[in-house]
């Protein structure tokens, strides 16, 4: 028994050396946001990620084949991959198209957690009684998360949004249609901000991240422009769940919100943001419901802000990595995501890159 103690210290001894020896785990990259007003930018190498360089090639000549005019690729906020083609420079401004959606989305947000509107109460309460051509009880049922959601209930028939083409179709709430209808939602944080929609947004999004940009006031749409890195920007704010850099710009409630299913219609669908690894989806135009998600080949839990003639924000927060597309369609004579085949064919080659089998 003389021996026990002696025992014990030589196995404390050893023990001790041996977990001395195990290697510890890195720490996780921390998030890199770009300063404003600064052209720098860190960047990540494909070799410090293990990607496979040699299938970039065959992922620009995609891009160069399908029209784009820029591409970006970013990990934990670093550029990994930043392309420009036909003339198109990081500091040319291209527009968003309907990815400029998910800007209103997160604005409205801002606009709620400031206590200026609540997306649950009727849109009447900030445009007025008789907004629509609908009947009083009927435009009573619209509130501000029915135009956030796309569940409107209001005819799809007309792109422009005039008080003459707002009428009834069904009860909101029960029927998904992709429609310009969202725009009214820039009207209602005006109205409920008391100050042009623009100027609000700029103070409380755009300037607080970097962005360039500005709202293009059309006839039919009110359409986002901006360079490349700028929509990188929102795509990072993005992944961080609304926060940059330590300030909250958007509490992580609503955009958690935002990138949930939003209603039992088109579970592919959030707050102006589209929502891949679903059972189900629908696409703008339709009433189809199509099995499977929205893009077979991405990351399932990948979110994205998605525009006409294929302007992208894909968010992948399992990879900690933000992709950006911008420029002409694809394929001009079907622009349309759902039609072109656009984003599985992009991501076969992206997961080439990145090594996903």
């Amino acid at each position: 028994m003389r021996y026990f103690p002696l025992l014990l210290i030589f196995f404390s001894l050893l023990t001790g050396c041996n977990s001395e020896e195990q290697p510890k785990p890195e720490p996780p990259e921390p998030m890199y946001f770009p300063v404003p007003n600064d052209p720098a930018w860190e960047t990540k190498s494909f070799d410090e990620l293990e990607w496979n360089e040699a299938a970039a090639d065959d992922l620009k000549e995609y891009l160069i084949e399908a029209n784009t005019k820029s591409f970006m690729i970013l990990v934990n906020g670093r550029i990994v991959m930043e392309e420009y083609f036909a003339g198109h420079t990081p500091t040319t401004t291209w527009k968003w198209n309907s990815a400029g959606k998910t800007l209103v989305a997160t604005t409205t947000g801002i606009a709620q957690q400031e206590g200026l509107l609540s997306i649950h109460n009727p849109v009447y309460d900030y445009l007025g009684e008789g907004w629509t051509s609908m009947t009083a009880d009927k435009e009573a049922l619209i509130t501000t998360r029915h135009l956030l959601t796309m569940t409107s209930g209001l005819d799809d028939d007309s792109d422009l949004v005039i008080k003459a083409n707002l009428t009834y179709l069904a009860d909101a709430g029960t029927r998904w249609s992709y429609s310009n209808v969202f725009q009214l939602l820039m009207d209602e944080v005006a109205a409920a901000s008391g100050q042009e929609f623009s100027a609000y947004f700029d103070s409380r999004l755009k300037n607080k991240i970097g962005m360039d940009g500005f709202w293009d006031e059309g006839i039919l749409f009110t359409i986002y422009n901006s360079n490349t890195r700028s929509m990188a920007r929102f795509g990072i704010l993005a992944l961080n769940k609304g926060a940059w850099n330590g300030e909250q710009i958007i509490n992580e409630a609503f955009f958690a919100e935002s990138t949930t299913t939003s209603q039992g219609i088109n579970p592919s669908y959030g707050y102006l943001w589209w929502l891949n690894g679903k059972s189900t989806y629908m696409v703008p135009g339709e009433q189809t419901v199509f099995d499977g998600p929205l893009v077979p080949n991405a990351p399932a839990d990948m979110f994205a802000a998605m525009g006409a003639a294929d302007q992208r924000i894909y968010v992948v927060p399992s990879k900690n990595m933000v992709i950006v597309r911008m420029g002409e369609a694809s394929d001009p004579d079907n622009p349309s995501f759902a039609v072109s085949g656009f984003d599985n064919k992009l991501w076969a080659k992206i997961n080439a890159v990145i090594n996903v089998p």
